[in-house]
Order: C-alpha cells, then structure tokens, then sequence
C-alpha cells in the first residue's frame, strides 16, 4: 500500500498523546509512521478536507449480511461495502442466515470469505440450534472458530429457562449474549407501537411492556448466573431505568439503541411508510427523548445500526405484509449526528468505537507510532446525502435516501487498505 498524508485532522482518541489536538498523520503501508506538527510530506497521497477527524476504527454490532441464503437481500461484499462507506472498520454480522449461523464450519466460512476485506467481519454464533429457541447450540466450538458474541438475533430466546442455561454456558469462556428484548406472547400481532396513533390508523399495537417485561426478566437471569448481557433496540424508557438499576448494582448489562429510534416517532407512520416498519417499533415522542437524553448522558454504551437490508418486494406491499428492517449501515453517523447536533466527537467515538470493543473484548487500536492502523475519518460539519444510485448495499429499503443529514463519513482505512466515500457530497 502507498504513502498517504492526511493533513490537519483533529484526533479523537483518549488513548493517544494527540487527543484533541490536530495534526498530520502519515500511514504508510498499513502503519502509522508519523504524526504531530513535523511529518514529511513525501506522499503519494494527500488528503485535505475541511474539519476533518480520525478514531480509532468504529464497530457496529448488529447487522444482516444476508449471506449464505439470502444473497439475494445483501452479500458479504456489498455489506461490507456499505460499512466501509458508513465508517466502520468491524462489523458483527446476526446470524438468522440460511443455513443459520450455528456451528463452527458456518462461522470459519465467514471469516474465511471476508479475510481480505478492508472490513473485519465477527460472526455472531446462534444461542439456539437453528434459533429454533429449543436447544443450545455450539457455542463453544463457535467461540473458538472467532464467534464474537451469542443471539438469536432477530428472533430472541423466549424460553427463560434456556436463555438461564445460555447465560451459564458462556461464562465459561467470558462470552457475552445479545438479546433484543422482546417477549413475543405480549402484543404478538403488533405492528408498530401501541398508542394513540396505532388507534388512529387502525393497526394492532404492540406495547411497550413487551419489550419491558424482557428486559426486566433477562437481567433476573443475569443476576442469578453472574454473566454478560447486552440488550439491543432498547427503546423503551422504563427498560432503561431497569437497565441502569442493573448496572449500578453490580451487573455487567449493558445496551444499545439503533439511529432510527432516536430519530423517528409512531407519528411519521402517518403514510403507511414500510421503511419505518422496524423491530421494535417507534415509539412515542416522550421515548425518543428519553433515549436522545440517555445517550448524551451516557444511559446507552454503544449505536447500534441495526441493518436490515430487504429486496424490493419485502417492502412494497401493504403495511401488513412488509418485512421490519431497513438498511442503517451507510447513514448510521449522520442520523445520529443530525438527531443529536449537540453529541461531541469525544462521546461520538465512545459510542461508536471504544465502548464496543471494550465490551466484546476486541483489540482497541490506537493512533501513534508504529501502530497498524484501524482508523476512521468523519467531518462533523460536513452533510451526507445518500440516494439509491450511490448506495453501496444491495438493498435500498432506508427511509433517509434522498435527505440532508448532518455530518459525513470521509472513509476509513483498515488492514493496510483505505476505502473514501467520493459518493456521498460534502
């Protein structure tokens, strides 16, 4: 890989010596070989952007790649394209694929596709054979072969007794489990929040509780078994208060919330709009700003996309029929950042990078000397414009295409190869 100059970039990293400060930084051949004032400008690139920033690379830790079985939604290449795009160096992929990620050969033959790519994907390994929610599955053997984390992802472990056994299993090796907190018994019809306007547009509704009453279950189990758990699309603000109850009593709980929540209400459903049909649902405005309020204060640990890519007849048909999702990766940041104008680059980076990988017990690369380098490159005042010609996924199911957001991704570099988003307008 060639010599590449960035030029007057301000570094958010608390691990560095330049924390805060802006410089030029020279990564070459995969590593960083200078930094500060004083760095030579012999380079085969040059990189110039107004505002720039660089971190250490973000991680986004629920996302549909589709693959195997469901190329047809999305690829390893064109998700990890369309993460590269979105600014993130490391992806955890859900594992509701077919066949479903549940032992080692499915999880080896993911990380054996994706090793070349700019991109590190993690498998997520299934708690359940087949996420059938009836038995365990090989989550050990997963564990070994590089599963990153345990879920049934878009189909949550219902049965307490089973999730109780999968808490006990991983604490053997540390692991942690992802739950999106949903009990299925509880509003099962539902197909957006239940509230005034579900009532005003004549869908069935799906309540709050549903979410609260896993919530407050799961963290019993993880009071009894002492283990890790992570509940993400938390979107409700009594989950919250039990979550953060949790953590100040000891539990290593911790959660995540998605960019849609914290930018769209029940309230913009008013057009039957199938992009905003998502799992959990939006809720009420008094939720969006208890959420907004929770990640500034640090109540969230990490944004989690929640990319759901689906092909064209998933999404247009009637409200009823249309598949929850849409595609997050590309847009994750600046709805985020246009949701939140006040969010710091500092707390930006902590969301999305440092807390993460703290979390999963990833490598925390850092920028200095010597370092390889895992980094990502975004302009908090610059704007984002995605259309369905520019996008990198397969999938352009995304109620965002065609807005303005605040904030841009300008690429990332990562395993000595440095992908910039040209298509995305400054």
């Amino acid at each position: 890989m060639m010599k590449i100059l960035f030029q007057q970039v301000r570094f958010i990293d608390p691990a560095s010596p330049l924390h805060g400060q802006t410089g030029n930084l020279l990564v070459d051949n995969g590593r960083i070989t200078a930094l500060g004032a004083e760095v030579p400008t012999d380079a085969d690139t040059i990189i110039q952007l107004p505002g720039l920033h660089v971190s250490p690379g973000w991680v986004d830790i629920f996302s549909y790649f589709g693959d195997p079985g469901h190329e047809y939604k999305e690829t390893l290449v064109t998700g990890s394209a369309a993460a590269a795009a979105g600014g993130f160096t490391d992806v955890f992929v859900i594992p509701n694929n077919k066949p479903v990620t549940d032992n080692k050969s499915q999880v080896e033959y993911l990380r054996r596709s994706s090793a070349t790519f700019p991109v590190n994907i993690h498998p997520i390994g299934a708690m359940t054979k087949g996420l059938e929610g009836k038995d365990l599955a090989e989550m050990y053997d997963m564990r070994n072969s590089g599963a990153v984390a345990f879920s049934d992802g878009t189909t949550p472990v219902q049965s307490a007794g089973l999730l109780l056994k999968g808490l006990q299993y991983v604490k053997a090796f540390d692991g942690v489990i992802i739950q999106v907190p949903d009990d299925k018994t509880v509003g099962g019809g539902g197909l957006m929040n239940e509230g005034v306007i579900s009532t005003r547009l004549g869908l069935p509704g799906k309540p709050m509780m549903a979410e609260e009453l896993m919530v407050a279950r799961d963290i019993k189990l993880a009071r009894y078994t002492q283990s890790r758990l992570h509940f993400t699309g938390v979107s409700s603000p009594r989950s919250l208060d039990y979550i953060r109850r949790a953590k100040e009593s000891g539990l290593e709980v911790s959660c995540s919330v998605t960019p849609y929540h914290l930018f769209f209400t029940d309230a913009d459903l008013i057009e039957y709009d199938t992009n905003l049909k998502v799992f959990p649902p939006l809720r009420d405005a008094d939720a969006l700003q208890t959420l907004r309020k929770a990640v500034l204060e640090g109540g969230i640990d990490v944004i989690a996309s929640h990319h759901q890519p689906h092909e064209f007849d998933s999404k247009v048909v009637e409200f009823e029929y249309a598949k929850p999702g849409m595609t997050g990766l590309e847009t994750a940041y600046a709805v985020v950042r246009t949701a939140l104008p006040e969010l710091t680059p500092e707390r930006t980076v902590e969301l999305f990078s440092l807390q993460p990988r703290k979390l999963f017990g990833l490598p925390q690369p850092t920028i200095a000397m010597g370092q390889p380098a895992c980094l990502t490159f975004f302009q908090p005042d610059g704007e984002t414009r995605l259309t369905a010609a520019i996008t990198r996924s397969k999938s352009a199911n995304s109620p965002f295409l065609d807005k303005t957001l605040k904030g841009r991704i300008a690429g990332i570099l990562n395993n000595g190869q440095f992908v910039t988003n040209q298509s995305i307008v400054q």
